[in-house]
């Protein structure tokens, strides 16, 4: 299988769990990309040391304040990923920020959906929106029209708990809201696969297993994946992704999951 090879790639979410193992990953690939744009919601603040401390030492990678649930912070942080691109394009965009709300059916509120739908889903739509233009020079600039990650492409982090045909974890975790809110991005990864695809950018909704995060956690069980074996995995499907995985709804070993 070849190593994912990308110019350019931006993760949210980057300053801990699965978005930070990405940025590690990235950044030990034998061809690492030229420009690694870790967001998260405060760049210099103490859950993200570490990630702070990879900057110190990566030139390439670059540590931008963003909140997906924020219009303005996106258009921000989309301006300055602009800035360090020039006149080039931005080959990936992983959208990995997300939260959970460990709340039972009859426990559900109002406010906690809103909340959850609005990160977990509302941001990932405001991103592909605002970013579409780099996106765009992406594609226009890579040669050949066949679909991949290397040309252009928006990864959704998905769930199987988004799954409206499979009832894992219910027993564990019922957690509505964020299965909503996930089932509503798989839908939202299929329209954008739809609306983009004549731009020449690739997207799907990627499951990234059960794997041992805060956010896995909160259940207070431990999950049976780790961070680096989930990352090593999703590059591997990533790498191999094309035209006709567009719209797809996988997981990090690169099964399709049940809509």
């Amino acid at each position: 299988m070849a190593e994912l090879c990308v110019c350019s790639v931006l993760v949210t979410g980057a300053n801990r769990g699965l978005g930070l193992g990405l940025v590690q990953h990235f950044l030990r690939l034998p061809n690492p990309p030229q420009w690694i744009f870790a967001t998260c919601r405060d760049p210099n603040g103490q859950r993200a040391q570490e990630l702070q401390t990879l900057a110190s030492k990566h030139p390439n990678l670059v540590i931008i304040g963003l909140e997906v649930a924020n219009p303005a912070s996106i258009k921000a942080a989309a301006a300055k990923v602009g800035e360090h691109l020039g006149g080039s394009g931005l080959n990936l965009l992983i959208n990995n920020a997300g939260i959970v709300k460990p709340n039972s059916l009859d426990n559900e509120t109002p406010e906690d959906m809103i909340q959850v739908y609005t990160t977990n889903t509302v941001g990932p739509l405001l991103m592909g929106q605002v970013f579409l233009p780099l996106l765009k020079k992406a594609a226009q600039g890579s040669p050949g029209s066949e679909l991949s990650c290397s040309k252009a492409a928006i990864i959704n982090m998905s769930s199987i708990g988004g799954s409206i045909a499979s009832s894992y974890g219910w027993e564990l975790m019922q957690i509505t809201s964020y299965r909503c809110s996930k089932a509503a991005l798989n839908m939202l990864s299929r329209c954008q696969s739809l609306a983009y695809k004549e731009h020449g950018i690739l997207c799907v909704a990627l499951h990234p297993g059960w794997v041992q995060t805060d956010m896995g956690s909160c259940a207070g069980h431990t999950p049976p994946v780790t961070v680096d074996d989930s990352v090593q995995g999703m590059l591997k499907v990533l790498s191999s992704l094309s035209e006709k995985d567009t719209g797809a709804f996988l997981d990090w070993e690169g099964n399709v999951l049940p809509w």
